[in-house]
């Protein structure tokens, strides 16, 4: 199982990015293809042990895949096949839009870290709206028993060619023709890479957003809809104040901090100064942002009801990092960067550690 850090070097890492991403994604989906994935899903699965109950939803773990990895919904069973208790697809606009020009995905291998300027390419709301449904399809068709199905959350952006005081007709766009094959619904205003987009986490740009496309997503699917708001590490905390309290108000089912930072200085970061300023701008992911994680993690828990989600992502590398995350009161834990670098079998090493970290703080668990 810990071969993949070799193949890594040897293969991948020479490799473009996006290239290689590519390319591992679609071994990922071609053990779905092949047949494969009836014995991933029998190694991967995680121990019943791992059922959470968070968004009014029940998750086989409490571990998920972050917005990103699966861009267009091409590939979701197959990443449950892993034993992800819930992926996370998008972020998807309204529009199809290419994104920015390549190279826009860079690593930092010394650091595990990765920096990306992708700029939400994706194929648009309406031609992945009918691939969620083939995927709610599959994941039902593989359930077997009592085996709860991983949650599937989308995750939603603004157009890019979109002026921001149309900021909402575009993303009530999405949630019409999203919202009904969403698990939850997860609005994106924080990722760097859209012009203007982060001006959206302002309380007086926020609030309307986030009713208008609660109001919408519930009548669209004839259900409620959770509804979750992804905020940016670089915020300052009196502004996240102003967002979780915002968030109570408006009744939000749960915040996800955090996304991506434009931040460089004061990270800890080991990878060669002069390399990271040739990779440029961009959103920094992966380990350097997990002490910032923690830290909003923690004001968040201060602030909201614990009725109200806290989904933790950021620097999460190991079970020990999903662990303390959840000690410190999140709901459910995320994970992305970490996976590029371990591999396929990474979530299922998180998977079993969790659960021994887990028995030794209560013996029953593990009987």
């Amino acid at each position: 199982m810990r071969f993949y850090p070799t193949f890594f070097r040897v293969v991948f890492s020479g490799m473009d990015p996006e290239r290689a991403h590519r390319i591992g994604f679609d071994g990922i989906k071609a053990a779905r293809a092949t047949g494969a994935s009836r014995l991933l899903r029998v190694l991967c699965a995680p121990h019943p042990q791992l059922r959470t109950r968070a968004l009014g939803l029940d998750f086989p773990s409490p571990f998920g895949l972050a917005a990103g990895f699966d861009k267009g919904a091409t590939g979701v069973a197959a990443l449950a096949d892993l034993g992800f208790g819930h992926v996370e697809v998008g972020t998807i606009t309204a529009q199809a839009q290419p994104g920015n020009p390549r190279p826009r995905l860079f690593r930092l291998v010394r650091d595990r870290a990765v920096i990306n300027r992708m700029g939400f390419n994706n194929d648009g709301a309406g031609a992945i709206g009918p691939r969620l449904a083939a995927a709610h399809a599959d994941l039902e068709g593989a359930r077997s028993g009592r085996r709860v199905r991983p949650v599937i959350g989308v995750n939603i952006g603004k157009t890019k060619i979109v002026p921001l005081e149309e900021a909402t007709a575009d993303y009530l766009e999405s949630t019409r023709a999203l919202a009904p094959q969403a698990d939850y619904l997860a609005v994106n205003v924080s990722s760097p890479n859209t012009p203007g987009l982060r001006d959206l986490q302002t309380a007086q740009s926020l609030e309307p957003l986030l009713r208008a496309v609660g109001e919408e997503a519930d009548r669209v699917a004839g259900r409620h809809v959770p509804l979750l708001v992804k905020i940016a590490p670089d915020l300052e905390d009196e502004q996240i104040r102003e967002i979780a309290e915002l968030a109570e108000r408006v009744g939000l089912d749960g915040i996800i901090a955090v996304n991506t930072t434009i931040a460089r200085e004061g990270l800890g970061l080991r990878s060669d100064p002069a390399e990271v300023a040739e990779r440029g701008a961009g959103g920094l992911s992966g380990e350097p942002l997990r002490r910032r994680a923690l830290e909003v993690l923690d004001l968040l828990r201060g602030i909201v009801p614990e009725s109200m989600a806290v989904v933790s992502v950021g620097g999460v590398t190991t079970a020990q990092d999903v662990y303390e995350r959840l000690e410190h009161g999140a709901d459910l834990v995320q994970g992305y960067t970490a996976f590029l670098y371990e591999g396929p079998f990474w979530v299922r090493r998180i998977n079993r550690g969790l659960r021994r970290l887990m028995a030794r703080r209560d013996p029953r668990r593990s009987r």
